[in-house]
């Protein structure tokens, strides 16, 4: 340094005093630390703040080296090298985010600063300012957990489910094998629906307590949305899903009490594995949901192992959806009717429409079989109920101006006669087309009728009390007790064709019919059987005292022409 550039003592003195306020301010503020040190990292510095943050009284510190206080072991040599540059190249220490370490061990975060003072000298001092973010990272903790805690059940949620299976999937690869179950309330909609919201809430709260319990370390429990859970599950022995399955299975065997009540709920159940099924964490939920829903198309408290067929199914649904809902516009569909004989007279009563399907595309399957179900899953039910329920009270309309006075029986829903405006729209339309209440019939399964809510037996009241005939469809395929048809308001019950498959040679069959023909007149209902091919089986329901009867032998379904000429033929005779 030349003469000429050389301070004055008066300027270095004055610049000495403003660096030394400069230190004392930072020294009066509060949580932050600040720390002086010689140009070989000793302490020369350590005011109250880094007491407080780092757990070393001052008397300790003062001479200590940096690294050997504060900084954890892995940052030491960047460190070290960091403070050289500084003092031989006047390279500064950038700002930053840091971790540093207390004396007790632990961990601390901080924004560190640092200034270099009296660097004209030969002892240039390092001071470090170092503002505590423990608060911050408290409150940023937090808030990362209530992004990924499920607020009503204080399980992990979607988020977390998410995080945890991608990281499962990252770190393990195919060196682990998951389970997830996809696990669905069966009944969480209806308690919702008769006892309200706070009930279903603290049904999901006993139930996520519930799967809590039997959810072991390294397993991940997570509320997936609405009444949705997914157990996430490592495992090396495909017998420990057995056994995990069978544990979820007994959650549900006992009541829940929810306040003073007790509330039964069963649950369907869905089951993917890794890496089987898929290497991606959005898939294998996607195939677990999957299996989920084909357990409950099945009936409650079932459950369902994901196959391939499965994702080829919905790859089938998904593209019959679509054409099902152009097939109304585009005139691709049509009712069938099959009449329905009086086994006392051979006359015919009534006639069941049969919903047929021409779809352009003749790839795409067309049996109802297939197509209703698919339907069944969305909206779209109601849209083909509508079209079903206009075009046969247009075509009994059609046949009582030809002087047939018969009833149509059509299949409805159960998602078509729970909604609000059925009942209103069902009469309209019988008025509008001059209809007689009677002739203008509905069949509901036997399943739709078991699972039945209050509101859907009620509107079935009012269909019955306004005097349309209601038929139990397919009675004998379901699991339901006769003791249970004397609460429905039905007035029919159509017996399943399987009961007189192997009559009258199978004494067990025959006397199975007799029992539910017997019982089923002594609850005022008409009896209906299906599917009589013979003239044997004929004449035996006849005998057993069966009202009607519907079956090839009779006549198979046709189209409205076909059966106007069959019912004109029936009035001759």
């Amino acid at each position: 340094m030349t003469a000429q550039n050389k301070p004055k003592p008066s300027e270095l003195a004055s610049h000495l005093i403003a660096e030394r306020r400069f230190i004392e301010l930072l020294d009066a503020l509060p949580k932050v630390s600040v720390q002086g040190y010689d140009k070989h990292r000793r302490v020369i510095h350590w005011n109250r703040s880094s007491e407080e943050i780092y757990g070393y009284r001052r008397e300790d510190a003062l001479g200590q080296k940096l690294e050997d206080l504060i900084i954890p072991e892995g940052m030491r040599p960047t460190v070290i090298a960091l403070h050289q540059q500084w003092i031989d190249k006047g390279i500064a220490i950038p700002s930053a985010e840091l971790i540093l370490q207390r004396k007790d061990g632990s961990y601390v975060p901080v924004f560190s600063s640092h200034i270099m003072l009296k660097q004209d000298t030969d002892e240039p001092e390092m001071f470090c300012v170092d503002v505590d973010l423990s608060e911050q990272y408290q409150a940023q903790q937090e808030l990362r957990q209530r992004a990924i805690t499920d607020q009503l059940t204080g399980l992990p949620n979607r988020r977390h489910l998410d995080e945890r299976l991608k990281q499962h999937i990252e770190e393990q690869g195919e060196n682990c094998q998951l389970a997830l179950f996809f696990i669905d309330l069966d009944v969480f909609k209806e308690v919702n629906d008769t006892l309200g919201h706070h009930w279903g809430d603290d049904l999901l709260k006993a139930v996520a307590q519930r799967l809590s319990n039997i959810t072991s370390e390294g397993e991940l429990l997570a509320r997936f949305g609405g009444d949705e859970f997914v157990l996430l599950m490592p495992f090396q022995h495909t017998v420990e899903v057995q056994v995990r399955l069978q544990q979820i299975q007994a959650a549900f065997s006992s009541p829940f009490q929810i306040g003073r009540e007790n509330l039964l709920s069963s649950a369907s159940i869905g089951i993917s594995h890794y890496p089987q099924d898929s290497h991606s964490a959005e898939a294998l939920l996607k195939n677990a949901d999957l299996a989920m829903y084909h357990a409950k198309e099945q009936g409650h408290g079932r459950h369902q192992v994901f196959t391939p067929k499965m994702a080829d199914d919905m790859l089938l649904q998904h593209a019959l959806s679509k054409a099902l809902h152009a097939a109304i516009d585009n005139d691709e569909l049509t009712l069938y009717y099959q009449p329905i004989y009086d086994l006392s007279n051979h006359q015919i009563v009534a006639c069941e429409a049969l919903l047929r399907w021409f779809p352009q595309d003749e790839r795409l399957p067309n049996s109802p079989a297939v197509f209703v179900p698919i339907a069944e899953r969305s909206d779209l039910i109601l849209h083909l109920g509508d079209w079903v329920l206009k075009q046969a009270c247009q075509q009994a309309q059609s046949w009582q101006a030809q002087g047939h006075h018969l009833r149509i029986d059509i299949n409805v829903s159960g998602k078509q006669v729970i909604q609000s405006d059925f009942f209103e729209q069902f009469s309209q339309l019988k008025q509008e087309h001059q209809l007689t209440a009677e002739q203008i019939g509905i069949e509901l399964t036997e399943h739709t009728l078991i699972q039945s809510n209050h509101h859907l037996l009620e509107q079935l009241q009012a269909l019955k009390d306004s005097g349309v005939e209601i038929a139990i469809d397919d009675f004998g395929t379901g699991y339901s007790s006769l003791n249970y048809l004397k609460t429905l308001p039905v007035t029919h019950l159509k017996i399943d064709r399987s009961f007189i498959q192997n009559i009258p040679e199978s004494h067990i069959e025959t006397a199975l019919l007799a029992a539910v023909v017997s019982i089923g007149h002594q609850l005022n209902l008409d009896i209906i059987v299906e599917g009589i091919e013979t003239e044997q089986q004929a004449e035996y329901c006849k005998s057993i005292g069966i009202d009607f009867a519907q079956g090839f032998l009779f006549c198979r379904p046709a189209s409205p022409d076909v059966i106007s000429e069959q019912l004109a033929q029936n009035n001759q005779d």
